[in-house]
């Protein structure tokens, strides 16, 4: 079994999060890539530009949002998570989350989104329907005693493998995360 210490051997920054930590709205991903583990700032790279961009064509800035992952370190060779390293993560993220007390939070990719609809149990994670399913449709979810709305949003760095399938997809999503921040 993997040791929560392990992931924070190879690491050059434990990435916690980044943004507005009285945001009602919060944006999670699965871990920190290269770029974040090298500067300690979530969503600093390409993934980050297309983000950027994004929050911008619903009116958001990153100063008003508040950034976070599940990992707060980069697993070696930018592999997928562990079951075992999620499991040791999840504290983290529940603080946050219990600190913040955000009314909405988009969960960015498969990994994030299951977690969340599966309730942060990592046991029943692989059980929770794919991003390409899930997309844009708001949920209320409860963690931590805290009734928030869950928007699935496809990850920003799918956009650069697939620009022209997930463009069209993201905005329509994004007119989604406009309309439930206004509530």
């Amino acid at each position: 079994m993997v040791k929560r210490t392990e992931l924070f051997r190879d690491c050059n920054n434990i990435v916690v999060g980044g943004g507005d930590l009285d945001a009602d709205i919060m944006f999670v991903g699965e871990a920190p890539g290269r770029n974040e583990d090298l500067t300690g700032v979530p969503f600093c790279g390409a993934a980050g530009k297309n983000l950027d961009k994004l929050l911008g064509s619903v009116g958001l800035k990153r100063e008003e949002i508040y950034i976070a992952n599940i990992l707060k370190c980069r697993p070696p060779e930018n592999r997928d998570p562990l079951p075992e390293e999620i499991v040791a993560h999840t504290p983290w993220l529940l603080k946050q989350i219990r600190d913040m007390k955000p009314k909405v939070v988009c969960s960015l990719g498969n990994y994030a989104t299951k977690f969340f609809m599966a309730l942060g149990k990592v046991e029943e994670m692989k059980s929770q329907p794919g991003i390409s399913q899930v997309h844009g449709v708001v949920r209320e979810i409860e963690i931590e005693g805290l009734k928030i709305r869950l928007i699935p949003l496809f990850h920003p760095a799918a956009i650069i493998y697939n620009r022209t399938k997930l463009t069209p997809l993201w905005e329509a999503d994004m007119e989604v995360v406009k309309k439930e921040i206004r509530k």
